[in-house]
């Protein structure tokens, strides 16, 4: 797989657009980070680890759901394998003029947008959720 976090967000629409309760992904210590932004953010329930069909780890990943419809409208992948995006703390996008995020991989760790401009630091532009 060359893009895991493509494949962890390409699973998370389509579970959505099929009505899944939750959806299975691999397991990674940078898919744990972008879910812990999802969640803290309030666009999935929550995951948990467990063992995956073929024995390796996997998340669940619960997702959420206001009055049938899903919480997330839109997640694109911005920094692809292809071509990686980093950006300064001062040129990090607004999504949708704030009622978004974008998820931003730092020398902190993986934070949001807004996080990563209040602590004035860059990095790579992981994907943006609406």
């Amino acid at each position: 797989m060359n893009d895991p976090i493509g494949d962890m967000l390409t699973r998370i629409r389509n579970g959505q657009m099929r009505g899944k309760a939750a959806v299975e992904t691999p397991a990674s210590k940078l898919r744990a980070w972008v879910l812990d932004v999802l969640v803290a953010e309030g666009y999935i329930r929550g995951y948990a680890k467990k063992d995956g069909k073929d024995g390796h780890p996997a998340f669940n990943i619960e997702l959420k759901y206001y009055e049938g419809t899903p919480v997330i409208r839109e997640v694109k992948r911005v920094s692809k394998p292809g071509r990686r995006v980093y950006l300064g703390a001062n040129d990090l996008p607004s999504v949708r003029q704030g009622l978004g995020v974008s998820i931003v991989s730092t020398s902190k760790g993986v934070m949001t947008d807004a996080n990563a401009r209040a602590a004035k630091i860059g990095g790579e532009v992981l994907c943006t959720v609406f």
